[in-house]
């Protein structure tokens, strides 16, 4: 019987996408459309189901705003702000990560 093959890399990646969406909201207010082709670009490959119910869960947490902007190419656009909460969130993310990375490099090395 051959073995089921497991889909590891899409897990991993959805565990650090809310790292990722903060990232790169870090650095710039962005919509959600702008937010997907970071994502893609950089092969973190998402979809709009994946992440606007990311977006809701870090809004609801306080860890990001939005405000409405007028769209010369179509509808309004949300656009979402870290805030406060969220930057300081972004820095204990950042250390975990800095932390798992560490671990894994060690382990990768031993």
């Amino acid at each position: 019987m051959e073995k089921k093959k497991l889909n590891i890399v899409p897990q991993m990646r959805k565990g650090i996408l809310e790292y990722c969406i903060l990232l790169i909201l870090s650095k710039r207010d962005a919509y959600a459309s702008e937010i997907i082709s970071e994502l893609k670009e950089s092969k973190m490959i998402v979809v709009e189901g994946t992440l606007y119910p990311l977006l809701t869960r870090l809004k609801n947490g306080d860890y990001l705003t939005y405000r409405w902007e007028e769209s010369l190419q179509g509808p309004p656009r949300k656009y979402y702000t870290l805030s406060e909460a969220g930057r300081e969130f972004l820095t204990e993310l950042g250390t975990a990560w800095d932390e798992l990375s560490n671990a894994v490099e060690k382990l990768k090395n031993l």
